[in-house]
């Protein structure tokens, strides 16, 4: 009788991986997602929440499930709100003569973050970018048009990234917004080319926003 060494029996059957239970698969899965993570970083995570920290894990599904069930786009801005109008558009005290549009919520907080800029906003919840397959339907651009002819707004601010999506993004809502006679214009150049506004200093950003000019 021949027996197998140690190392035969160690070694996994080439070609048949372990299957993982159905419901880690899943969860692994739904953490894929998330912008940047992959098979690896989601299984990681996954590991790590069931075997380290299962009560953070149980606060995660409960605030997903709680954010889900509340909040919904604001009707004039587009951002995420409880109400069908959040707070800041239907503050007294905006100036809303002023519409700065920007990509993301991110951006619109690190704008109210400076306290330069006493206007209201529109958040297109993304940016051009026809390899992936955003064009002007899925950024809502005709909501935009539609909300700056309110008959109130005065100036429509041009505050999208300086990446090469960012600033296509900037030009074709300029063209359309100036074609209907409203005034346009672009936050200046002292944001970085290439840079976001999510990761750029307060007194940066409140410089070009002072600075802005026709787009």
């Amino acid at each position: 009788m021949r027996f197998a060494t140690l190392t035969s029996i160690l070694r996994p059957p080439p070609n048949f991986p372990m299957p993982l239970p159905s419901s880690l698969e899943s969860l692994i899965d739904a953490l894929r997602v998330l912008p940047g993570v992959g098979p690896k970083s989601a299984a990681r995570m996954a590991y790590h929440l069931l075997q380290r920290d299962r009560n953070g894990a149980a606060r995660l599904a409960a605030g997903l499930t709680h954010a889900l069930g509340k909040l919904r786009h604001c009707q004039r801005c587009n951002n995420f709100s409880e109400t069908p109008v959040c707070e800041t558009c239907a503050s007294p005290r905006r100036d809303a003569r002023q519409l700065c549009v920007v990509e993301m919520p991110t951006d619109l907080n690190r704008l109210e973050e400076t306290q330069a800029y006493k206007g209201l906003y529109f958040v297109l919840m993304g940016r051009l970018s026809p390899l992936d397959g955003i064009g002007p339907r899925e950024i809502g651009l005709e909501r935009l048009i539609e909300r700056a002819r309110d008959g109130v707004t005065e100036e429509v601010i041009l505050a999208t990234n300086f990446t090469a999506e960012g600033e296509a993004t900037a030009h074709y809502a300029g063209e359309l917004l100036k074609a209907r006679g409203l005034k346009v214009t672009r936050i200046a150049r002292g944001l970085p080319a290439g840079g976001e506004l999510e990761h750029v200093d307060g007194m940066t950003i409140a410089q070009a926003l002072l600075d802005r000019r026709p787009a």
